[in-house]
């Protein structure tokens, strides 16, 4: 399918602000983080400033952003819909745990894990939009939706490690635990890669006309003479030998790097430590950026089957 890039902005950005959210309130649970004004006002902020671009850039591609509340009316059989209004509801607990730790430097349990159940359920919702569509085999997978989950608390968890060490928190255990996220996160995307290389393509022409049983079917005739909107948006492909190339940029610095930075940053200076920290953020930023490109790039659509397409 052809790579929407405010999608891809909207799934990068808005994943690492929950996960965001949700290492803040995890650190401020365990007391890891500085229950400070200063601390609190920059965290959340980029918090909620990453989910609201995010959001916002989503209803770019639709055709009629006005109409985009419409979707909440939806959330009993839509994950869209779901998504939309679990994404207003998390920022119920999220703001006044921001509000309760920049103003009176108070943490309130109750709302952090409010704020991570809702967090983590939001991004949750995004994931099932695409695994739940039967139409696309590679995103129709059971590994799409723990695989978005665990790539914004990854991407979150860098930021996170960022903010710590601009804040000289000396405590290790933050960033051996962000390590562990970004390499599981590494592993289950590679997993998940393979498992869709490996899959049986299913969908055939055969199985769409119902002619399958009289041996194989192919198209006679291309039902158009050029190229129209179904064939540019959902018949869009990367050739192999450039996805692999591309699963390699995504996996080293959207993920083993920037867990390597964070271990790294543990026996630095904290001058170091902090350059160590945004080194991170900036390989995962394009690393991630790069994988949600491929996450479009390499789906394909059972439509195409239509305009000759041998399987999907």
């Amino acid at each position: 399918m052809h790579p929407a890039y405010s999608v891809i902005f909207f799934t990068t950005m808005s994943g690492a602000g929950y996960g965001l959210l949700v290492w803040l309130s995890a650190l401020g649970l365990l007391g890891m983080a500085p229950i400070k004004t200063a601390f609190g006002f920059v965290g959340f902020g980029l918090g909620f400033a990453l989910v609201g671009l995010g959001l916002m850039s989503s209803t770019v591609h639709l055709g009629r952003p006005e109409r985009a509340w419409r979707a909440f009316s939806q959330w009993q059989t839509s994950w869209l819909s779901r998504e939309g209004v679990l994404a207003v509801l998390s920022f119920i607990p999220s703001g006044l745990l921001a509000i309760g730790w920049v103003f009176w430097e108070t943490f309130y349990a109750p709302l952090a894990w409010a704020t991570i159940a809702l967090s983590i359920a939001t991004v949750f919702s995004t994931g099932m939009i695409y695994q739940s569509l039967p139409t696309i085999r590679a995103w129709h997978n059971p590994l799409t939706t723990p695989n978005y989950t665990l790539l914004g608390l990854a991407t979150g968890g860098v930021i996170a490690m960022l903010l710590l060490r601009g804040w000289n928190v000396v405590d290790p255990r933050p960033a051996i635990a962000s390590a562990v996220v970004l390499v599981a996160a590494a592993a289950l995307k590679w997993y998940y890669w393979r498992t869709i290389d490996g899959a049986e393509r299913s969908y055939k022409v055969g199985a769409a006309t119902g002619l399958g049983h009289l041996g194989t079917i192919r198209v006679l005739q291309a039902p158009h003479s050029m190229a129209n909107f179904v064939m540019r948006e959902m018949g869009y492909s990367v050739a192999r030998k450039h996805a692999e190339k591309l699963r390699r940029v995504a996996l080293w610095l959207g993920l083993l790097v920037p867990a390597l930075l964070t271990l790294l940053a543990l026996f630095a200076s904290p001058l170091i430590a902090i350059l160590l920290a945004l080194l991170a953020v900036i390989s995962m930023g394009f690393g991630i950026v790069t994988e949600r490109w491929l996450f479009f790039a390499e789906a394909e659509h059972v439509v195409m089957l239509y305009y000759g397409t041998a399987a999907a």
